[in-house]
C-alpha cells in the first residue's frame, strides 16, 4: 500500500514538474518573443490543471512556481536593500560631437588608434530593477534607488510575466544578479487606461509614470494586473564569468530565458554608434515601447575594467539621449520658491501645456541672470522642453508674439516663505533669503546646522528626530529646542522615555558652550569653523560682532557711492579670511530682526552661554600657542579638548611641525608623537594637559 502511494506520489511531483516546465516555456514564448504556440484556451488548461494538482499537494508548492507570481497579502512598506554592486548611472551626450568625445577619450584611455567595438541598445524609459537568483530561483528583486540602495520589491516583480522565477539550466552561476528595465509597452498602457477610465479612476500621464508606480504598490496583487515587461541589459554580482564580452553576457541572458531587446547590436567606431543612433530615432515611434536613447558600452569587459569609472558613471558607456520635447505656450506669472540653502528659485507659471508625455504647469527660470539673458518677460510666448524629459524648462521666449503688456519679473524684496530681506551680493546669480535661522523652507537643515557635533554637540538630536519635530511643529527655531521635555520627546516616532531624557540631557549640556562655536552653529552662509573661530578671537564678544557687522551695514547703505571692495566692511575685514564676500553675508545674517530676535531668545530664555573674553585679537593664558592632538584622551573628547584650547586663546592644527609649541598625547598616540620627539617639540600626557588647561581657565 505504501509502494504504491509514493510511485502515485512520484507521479504527481513527474506531472507539476512537467506543467511548470510546459507553463514557463510558453510564458516566455508569449510575454517575451510575443510568439505564442498554443491557443490562450491550451495555456489556461494547463494552469488550472497546475492549480489544482498543486491545491490537493500543497507540500509540492515551491516558490518558483507559476502559480505563485502573485503575494498573498499586501506589505506595509519597501525594506531596504543594499547593492553590493553599485547600480551606477550613465553620463549622458546630447549631441553627435559629445559623442565623438566619449569615443575620443575612450581610445585615448585604451591607447587604441583603431575604431572601438561598442554594444548598442535602445534606452528604455522605465524603472532599474535588479533580480538576484540563487541556485536558479529568484531569491530577490529591487529597485535601483539611489545606485547604492534601493528597496526590496521582490513580491511585486515575481508578478511580472516576462521576469523568470526559476532558471533551469546546468551552467547557471549560483549567484546571478540580473539587471534591467521594467516596463509597459504602449499597447498595454492604453489598455491600462481604457480600464481605469470604465472604473471612473484616474488615468496615467505616461508609460513611463505607470511602470514605475505599478512596481511600487505595496499589494502585489494591484502590480499583478499591470501590463509589465522587462528587458535586460546587464549584470551585477555573478559567482561565475560569463563571458568575456558585454555581448557574450547578454547571449547567455537570452540563451536562460531573460527577455533580451532584439534590438541590441555590435557596432565598430564612433560612425557606427551614430548611425545606430539614427536608425532607432527613426523607429523611435513605431517601437511598442517608450525609448528615450541609446546606450553605447564597450564590449570587452577586460576594456571596460581598464577605463574604470569616474564619480558614479562608468567611463566605458554613455547614454545619447535624443532631443528633448518642446512645445510652445504663455508664461502667466513668474513665482519664486525658497529651497533649503535659501536660494530663491524664479518658477514660471504656465498656461498647461502637454509636453514630454507630461501636462506641464510650471518651469524653472533657473535665476534672474538666466532671466535677463533670456529677457523672458511675464505675458511672453515661451518654448518648454522637458529637459532629460524629466525637469521643465523655458528654453527662450517667441519674440514676434509678445503682448505689448509683457513685463520683466522682478526679485521680490521680502522671502516670500518667512518675510525676511532678500539678499543678492554683488556678482553672484543666486538671491538668499537672510532669515536662516527662521525661515521655514530652511527650517531642517538650519536646526540641523545648530545640533550638529562641531556646532552645539547635541548628541542624540539626528536627522530623523529633527524632521519629526519640524513636520509636527514642535521646532520652528533653535531656540525651541530649549523647551523641549521628555514627555513631548517621547512621543516621537523611535524615541523611547530613555532615549528622550537622554536627549533632553544632551541639549542642557549644550547651553554651556564656546563663542565660536556658537557663531558656527548660526549657519551663516560661508562662516565655517576656522571663520568663526577667528571673529570669536578677534571681537572677544558676540554683542562686539555683531554691533561691528551693523555698523559695516549701515556705512555701506549710507554712502553716497559704492566704496572700493577694499574699503567695504572695514570692522569685519579686520579679521583674518574675511574678505567682502563673508563681511557681505555676515552683515545680511545680523542685520535681520528675525536672527537677531532668535539670537536673543537663545541667550536669555535658553540660557546658551559662554566665557566672555575681550577683543584683543586672541588673548588667553594660551595665546600664540599652537597645539596638536594625537591619540585617545580618556577625560575630553578631541572635540572637547580642542574647544578648551581655543577658549583660551591656542589654536589646534592636525599636522606636527617646527611652529608646533606642543604634542598632547593620549593612549595610541601614533606617527604624530614620533614626529615630535625627533623635533623636539615638548609633549603633554592627559594630566600635563589638565594643569595647563586649568591655568588657562584661571
Amino acid at each position: 500500500m505504501t509502494a504504491a502511494r509514493n510511485r502515485s506520489g512520484a507521479k504527481v511531483r513527474e506531472r507539476i514538474e512537467r506543467l511548470r516546465r510546459e507553463i514557463e516555456h510558453h510564458s516566455y514564448r508569449y510575454y517575451v518573443l510575443d510568439d505564442p504556440e498554443i491557443p490562450d484556451a491550451d495555456f489556461d488548461r494547463l494552469f488550472r490543471e497546475l492549480q489544482s494538482l498543486e491545491a490537493e499537494h500543497p507540500e509540492l508548492v515551491t516558490p518558483d512556481s507559476p502559480t505563485q507570481r502573485v503575494a498573498p497579502a499586501p506589505s506595509d512598506q519597501f525594506a531596504p536593500v543594499r547593492h553590493e554592486v553599485p547600480m551606477l548611472s550613465l553620463s549622458n551626450c546630447f549631441s553627435d560631437e559629445e559623442l565623438l568625445e566619449f569615443d575620443r577619450r575612450v581610445r585615448e584611455g585604451l591607447g587604441l588608434d583603431d575604431d572601438v567595438r561598442y554594444v548598442a541598445e535602445p534606452k528604455m524609459d522605465g524603472l532599474a530593477v535588479s533580480l538576484r537568483y540563487e541556485d536558479g530561483r529568484l531569491a530577490r528583486g529591487a529597485t535601483r534607488g539611489d545606485g547604492t540602495e534601493g528597496e526590496d520589491i521582490t513580491a511585486n516583480v515575481r508578478t511580472v510575466h516576462s521576469v523568470p522565477l526559476a532558471v533551469r539550466a546546468d551552467d547557471v552561476p549560483d549567484v546571478l544578479e540580473v539587471r534591467g528595465e521594467i516596463y509597459i509597452s504602449h499597447e498595454g498602457f492604453a489598455r491600462l487606461n481604457r480600464e481605469a477610465e470604465k472604473r471612473g479612476e484616474k488615468t496615467f500621464v505616461n508609460p513611463r509614470n505607470a511602470a514605475a508606480g505599478s512596481l511600487r504598490q505595496l499589494d502585489p496583487a494591484v502590480t499583478a494586473r499591470r501590463p509589465l515587461a522587462l528587458f535586460c541589459y546587464g549584470v551585477g554580482v555573478v559567482s561565475q564569468t560569463l563571458g568575456d564580452t558585454q555581448w557574450e553576457i547578454l547571449q547567455r541572458l537570452r540563451g536562460w530565458g531573460f527577455p533580451v531587446s532584439r534590438l541590441v547590436r555590435r557596432v565598430a567606431g564612433a560612425q557606427g554608434c551614430l548611425d545606430y543612433y539614427r536608425e532607432m530615432a527613426g523607429r523611435r515611434r513605431e517601437l511598442d515601447f517608450e525609448i528615450d536613447g541609446v546606450v553605447y558600452k564597450v564590449d570587452p569587459l577586460s576594456q571596460q575594467e581598464e577605463l574604470g569609472f569616474v564619480a558614479r558613471a562608468p567611463r566605458w558607456a554613455i547614454a545619447h539621449k535624443f532631443p528633448a520635447e518642446e512645445a510652445m505656450t504663455r508664461l502667466l506669472d513668474v513665482d519664486f520658491q525658497v529651497g533649503r540653502t535659501g536660494a530663491l528659485t524664479p518658477v514660471a507659471k504656465l498656461d498647461t501645456v502637454f509636453v514630454g508625455g507630461a501636462h506641464v504647469s510650471h518651469a524653472t527660470l533657473h535665476n534672474m541672470d538666466e532671466i535677463a539673458r533670456k529677457d523672458i518677460r511675464i505675458g511672453d510666448w515661451v518654448v518648454v522642453r522637458r529637459a532629460g524629459d524629466v525637469i521643465p524648462e523655458v528654453v527662450r521666449v517667441v519674440p514676434e508674439r509678445r503682448p505689448e503688456a509683457a513685463h520683466a519679473p522682478s526679485l521680490p524684496k521680502r522671502c516670500p516663505v518667512c518675510g525676511s530681506r532678500v539678499v543678492r551680493p554683488e556678482g553672484e546669480a543666486i538671491a538668499r533669503c537672510s532669515g536662516g535661522l527662521v525661515c521655514a523652507a530652511q527650517r531642517r537643515e538650519a536646526i540641523k546646522h545648530f545640533a550638529s557635533r562641531r556646532a552645539m554637540d547635541i548628541d542624540g538630536l539626528g536627522d530623523k528626530v529633527v524632521e519629526q519635530l519640524v513636520d509636527r511643529d514642535l521646532v520652528s527655531n533653535p531656540a525651541d529646542l530649549y523647551t523641549l521635555d521628555v514627555d513631548t520627546l517621547s512621543e516621537l516616532d523611535r524615541m523611547a522615555e530613555k532615549s528622550a531624557t537622554n536627549l533632553v540631557h544632551a541639549i542642557r549640556r549644550s547651553r554651556e558652550t564656546t563663542l565660536a562655536r556658537f557663531i558656527y552653529a548660526l549657519g551663516i552662509r560661508e562662516v565655517g569653523e576656522v571663520t568663526a573661530r577667528n571673529l570669536a578671537e578677534h571681537f572677544g564678544t558676540l554683542d562686539a560682532l555683531m554691533e561691528a557687522a551693523q555698523a559695516d551695514q549701515a556705512e555701506l547703505e549710507a554712502a553716497a557711492e559704492p566704496p572700493k571692495e577694499k574699503d567695504r566692511y572695514p570692522r569685519l575685514s579686520a579679521v583674518p579670511d574675511v574678505g567682502p564676500e563673508v563681511a557681505s553675508k555676515i552683515c545680511a545674517f545680523f542685520d535681520e530682526e528675525h536672527n537677531r530676535k532668535v539670537i536673543e531668545r537663545l541667550r536669555t530664555e535658553a540660557g546658551v552661554h559662554w566665557p566672555e573674553a575681550s577683543s584683543t585679537g586672541g588673548a588667553g593664558a594660551l595665546a600664540g600657542l599652537t597645539f596638536v592632538l594625537t591619540g585617545s584622551l580618556e577625560q575630553l573628547t578631541r572635540d572637547q579638548a580642542k574647544a578648551r584650547i581655543e577658549q583660551s586663546g591656542g589654536r589646534v592644527t592636525g599636522s606636527v611641525s617646527r611652529k608646533t609649541d606642543y604634542v598632547v598625547a593620549g593612549a595610541d598616540p601614533g606617527s604624530k608623537l614620533d614626529k615630535a620627539e625627533r623635533l623636539g617639540i615638548p609633549v603633554l600626557d592627559e594630566a600635563a594637559f589638565a594643569e595647563l588647561l586649568d591655568k588657562g581657565d584661571g
